[in-house]
């Protein structure tokens, strides 16, 4: 009579750590040593597969796919903007889609990545805020969107990408363990050796994650998506807001700087007849009083739920030398990518999964 065996699921090997891959190794008659191997392979040079790996044995290769699986994530399909830029629908092992962005400039290209499937804060003006928070992305997944970001920057561009900013879909504080752990191996000798400074972190605003960013030093630029002068505005946006009013915000921000010495970017999207005044002006200038900081100001980027609008260029050139003329560190972000949805608020899977995989 056959017995039924229990189906084990596999764990993705790249949520072990070093040492628990080394026991494993020595559990099962291996080398340790094998384990920094089957390390480098899977952060360093990025293997897909146990196959690639063609320095280690076949025999122990047929152990980890025995034990493990590498849950990568893939290219659905991409758009090129154009102005060059190149949004990414990737899929995760367990079909659900997030997008990422590839942002050419002169000087620099920039990928903008993707921290969960979805976002619960509901920011008014954001696309993604408008769909449904399903996961955290594991730290795995986010250095997986960084690396298909690199190969389409030196395939279609033959240049190396720069910098990364975690500023796609979700709010990287609130999957704070698996951003921080992204931040590392991106950043690692052993993993794609990025410099720190060249990474950035942008929040809505979790007080008390970025007091903690600071705590542990995390090696990493920290950007707030302030866009409201006050609470009055900012709560009417930003819902998140109303639990971390600006009032928290500037004494975890004094906090950051003190611990860090880091300045602070302000990300101010200028919308029309809401926080396009120079009375507006004014109140973010004495924001920009709180630490070391610059200013990016925004062009906002329609979406369908929303009935916000740019504000006019001649409102926006004044309000930049409202600041300017203050001593402030303002520069005005042109959009990139609007043509296929791909520009600052305007990340949102409009594919359901299982279409996605058609």
């Amino acid at each position: 009579m056959m017995i039924d065996l229990p189906v084990v699921s596999k764990r993705d090997i790249r949520k072990l750590s070093p040492d628990e891959l080394k026991a494993f190794m020595v559990e099962h008659g291996e080398k340790p040593f094998r384990a920094k191997q089957v390390l480098e392979w899977l952060w360093k040079n990025t293997a897909s597969t146990f196959e690639e790996m063609n320095n280690i044995s076949l025999a122990t290769r047929e152990l980890l796919a025995r034990h493990f699986v590498i849950n990568g994530v893939t290219v659905q399909n991409h758009q090129l903007s154009n102005d060059g830029t190149i949004k990414s629908a990737f899929r995760l092992y367990d079909g659900n889609i997030v997008e990422g962005v590839l942002i050419p400039h002169d000087t620099r290209m920039t990928a903008c990545i993707s921290s969960q499937v979805g976002c619960s804060l509901t920011c008014k003006f954001c696309a993604t805020g408008y769909m449904e928070r399903k996961r955290n992305l594991d730290a795995a997944e986010i250095y997986d969107q960084v690396v298909r970001i690199r190969e389409q920057c030196e395939s279609q561009y033959g240049t190396p990408l720069t910098n990364i900013v975690y500023m796609g879909m979700g709010e990287p504080l609130l999957n704070y363990a698996n951003v921080v752990k992204s931040i590392e191996r991106i950043t690692a000798p052993d993993g794609l050796n990025m410099a720190p400074r060249r990474i950035t972190v942008s929040t809505a605003g979790i007080a008390k994650m970025i007091k903690k960013l600071a705590d542990d030093g995390v090696k990493a630029n920290l950007a707030l998506s302030l866009h409201a002068p006050n609470d009055t505005k900012r709560n009417e946006i930003m819902p998140i807001n109303e639990a971390n009013s600006l009032a928290s915000l500037k004494d975890a921000l004094q906090h950051y700087h003190q611990v860090t010495g880091r300045k602070v970017t302000y990300e101010y999207i200028v919308f029309e007849s809401f926080n396009d005044t120079l009375q507006d002006a004014e109140e973010l200038f004495q924001i920009s009083k709180w630490i070391p900081c610059k200013v990016n100001l925004i062009e906002y980027n329609p979406i369908e739920n929303a009935d916000y609008l740019n504000t006019a260029d001649d409102k926006l050139t004044a309000f930049h030398k409202y600041l300017a003329d203050r001593g402030v560190q303002t520069n005005i972000r042109r959009s990139r990518g609007k043509d296929i949805d791909a520009a600052c608020g305007q990340l949102a899977v409009k594919q359901k999964p299982e279409e996605a995989a058609a």
